[in-house]
């Protein structure tokens, strides 16, 4: 709401630093403070979050971009995150994130699994696998 407000008013570094959400329920990550909330209040919980590692430059990511959000349509009980590595630079190599995209699954604040490349099939399969239990 704050980076609405702040859009509104004309305020857009305010609204540029915010999380953002789009319409297909992946959310954006722009800042290292709203990230770390955002990873520490899932931490407790068993809802599987599927966080996509890409960059504006990257082919592949833009690839997946359409998959990501259909998934994100369908699995409305996973949480989908997504960090661009040029401006997260330190989670990007927090999680080891050494080629995009790179799709990290975590559950209560651990990793479970992980897809690197464009893999849409793999990781339909992996979010079916790890939101059931």
């Amino acid at each position: 709401m704050g980076s609405i407000l702040s859009a509104l008013t004309g305020d857009a570094a305010a609204a540029a630093d915010s999380s953002s959400v789009d319409h297909s329920a992946v959310t954006s990550f722009h800042s290292p403070q709203r990230w770390q909330l955002h990873l520490n209040s899932i931490k407790e919980s068993s809802q599987l979050m599927v966080i996509d590692f890409a960059a504006s430059w990257c082919g592949p990511c833009k690839f997946m971009e359409p998959e990501v959000k259909a998934m994100a349509e369908k699995f409305t009980d996973v949480s989908f995150a997504k960090i661009d590595v040029d401006e997260l630079p330190n989670v990007a190599q927090e999680f080891g994130v050494q080629a995009m995209p790179t799709f990290v699954l975590v559950k209560k604040g651990k990793e479970v699994d992980r897809i690197v490349g464009a893999k849409k099939d793999e990781l339909h399969k992996k979010i079916e696998k790890h939101r059931s239990f």
